[in-house]
């Protein structure tokens, strides 16, 4: 009785940590990029002074180590009041140049900034960060903006362009996606040179091309590329591999998946760091992409990651996530098959089968029970416990 009471109270936690997890994916512009970091515009509005100013001194270090250096300050960007004359900011390299500081004070009412952040800025960036829509614009209106300084000449604007992409919620990124020039993005995609994490930004947003009726000239062309990127054999790691994956879902919707299993991604034997990308790509299109291919696809190409020995426990919480209860036997032969020497494949296993509302979940873990107990009680201890 105590053992049904304990799983049962397991079960609610289950649940509750599936939904909290798909609360917080968050459907970013580019869910592939990692961390962006703050754009500058959103530093911008967030000081109560934006100056440019110049080295008035060596760089040298404060009294907990971080690096800062001292600047005339030459003129306000952003901002009321006095600037003072001087001003001693942290950096991240010496300036030798320009700059712009950003500052910001405890009490924004007093309106003098005490912490001061410089970014090495040469003319075509100060004018860059002043003319930048404000953060609190619509991000389409934004976007629109942002998407002409893609790749920009000048590297510090061509990062700030792509973090504000980064930053974006996804249906934004989908609704300017004929702000793109679809010819510069394959180009990107394919060319050498191209920062890994931008390059599956572009072939996420050379997938929302194809899906555009302004760039319908340029659908064939922007599906081959994705499609002989995903194909492209690789004997390395490949950045950004998730996003071509993502890309080439939103331009062919489920003859996307049928391409994926053609490259054989979906098989046991594909390389690890592959199926790792697809599954990134699989939550993103069961997130974003309901729309246009259906969720059941989705949850069967998961499924059949069940079986790829380095996924296999992320896929199973991710079924469960789906409430996606038709593969609990699937499940529960990971216990025998994979779940020998991996303690996470025993938790998701456990957490998937006490959590799933059917009788044959019940079945198969009294099964597991009756020859594995210990082990199982550990696994759904475990499982309602993530992270320790």
């Amino acid at each position: 009785m105590r053992s049904e009471i304990l799983e049962r109270t397991i079960a609610a936690v289950m649940v509750a940590a599936v939904l909290v997890v798909a609360i917080s994916f968050e459907a970013v512009g580019c869910p592939f990029c990692g961390v962006v970091g703050r754009s500058l515009a959103e530093r911008r509005d967030a000081a109560d002074l934006t100056v440019v100013a110049e080295p008035a001194g060596d760089p040298g270090k404060d009294t907990s180590g971080i690096a800062i250096q001292t600047f005339r300050v030459l003129t306000v960007l952003r901002g009321g009041g006095d600037p003072p004359k001087t001003a001693t900011a942290r950096i991240e390299s010496p300036v030798k140049g320009t700059a712009i500081l950003f500052g910001e004070s405890d009490d924004a009412a007093a309106g003098k900034p005490v912490r001061w952040t410089a970014v090495a800025a040469d003319e075509a960036l100060i004018g860059h960060v002043a003319a930048a829509p404000a953060s609190g614009d619509p991000a389409e209106k934004r976007l629109r903006w942002f998407a002409t300084r893609l790749e920009h000449p000048e590297p510090a604007i061509a990062e700030d362009a792509f973090t504000e992409f980064g930053l974006a919620p996804f249906e934004a990124v989908r609704n300017v996606a004929d702000a793109f020039d679809p010819v510069k993005l394959r180009q990107w995609v394919a060319g050498e040179g191209i920062d890994e994490r931008r390059r599956g930004f572009y072939a996420l947003a050379v997938g929302l091309t194809a899906t555009t009726e302004k760039h319908a000239a340029e659908r064939d062309a922007s599906v081959a590329i994705l499609r002989k990127s995903v194909l492209a054999p690789a004997d390395d790691f490949r950045a950004g591999y998730d996003g071509l994956l993502a890309g080439l879902l939103v331009a062919e919707g489920p003859r996307g998946l049928d391409v994926i299993e053609q490259a054989g991604l979906l098989r046991p034997e594909a390389r690890p760091v592959d199926q790792r990308h697809l599954l990134s790509a699989l939550r993103f299109a069961w997130e974003s992409l309901a729309d246009s291919i259906p969720r059941p696809r989705i949850a069967a190409a998961t499924a059949k990651l069940l079986a790829a020995p380095v996924v296999a426990a992320e896929a199973t919480v991710d079924l469960a996530r789906y409430r996606e209860w038709d593969h609990a036997r699937s499940v529960a032969g990971l216990w025998d098959s994979l779940g020998g020497d991996d303690p996470l494949v025993r938790r998701a296993v456990a957490g998937y089968l006490v959590a799933c509302p059917r009788p044959e979940a019940k079945d198969l873990l009294e099964a597991i029970r009756s020859r594995d107990p210990d082990r199982l009680r550990d696994a759904i201890t475990a499982a309602a416990l993530p992270g320790r």
